[in-house]
């Protein structure tokens, strides 16, 4: 394969999983680095001299030092994980699954104040307005008021 095929082939993959994800400047250009770096091994002809660091060298984010700022990492459509600097509409399970952190251990790290939602602003919204639609609330009253009777009985 010539270096030509394997630098279109390489734009293709990463292309095509940015895509799907979402992906900071310094984490795209290490993908094409290292798909590229794949390639080429997999590849006899073309010998390509790329040093990759060590997964163990590679850190997200130092503890205590956010990858976003506190001001930016609350939009209003996303909200930014400080760890990694991912943008999401809701972070807890991103915490939990990709750092195994619990909301609370997230916010005393970063000094994220209590009462401040780990969730983008129009998502809330949004759902709010679905449940009001939906009468989610009386429903729920109804609900534990006929649970109650049956208690009681």
């Amino acid at each position: 394969m010539d270096k030509r095929t394997l630098l279109q082939m390489t734009a293709d993959i990463v292309a095509s999983h940015a895509s799907m994800n979402e992906l900071a400047k310094d984490d795209l250009l290490k993908e094409i680095d290292q798909v590229f770096a794949k390639l080429a091994s997999l590849s006899d002809n073309v010998e390509i001299n790329i040093e990759l660091p060590d997964a163990s060298e590679v850190e997200e984010g130092a503890e205590g030092k956010p990858a976003v700022p506190l001001e930016a990492a609350f939009g209003a459509d996303k909200v930014f994980c400080m760890v990694c600097g991912k943008g999401m509409k809701t972070l807890k399970r991103h915490l939990s699954t990709a750092h195994d952190l619990k909301p609370g251990q997230y916010r005393k790290q970063y000094n994220i104040p209590a009462g401040t939602p780990l969730v983008a602003k129009n998502y809330s919204e949004k759902r709010k307005e679905m449940a009001q639609s939906l009468n989610l609330a009386e429903r729920l009253v109804k609900a534990r008021a006929a649970r109650g009777k049956k208690k009681k009985k």
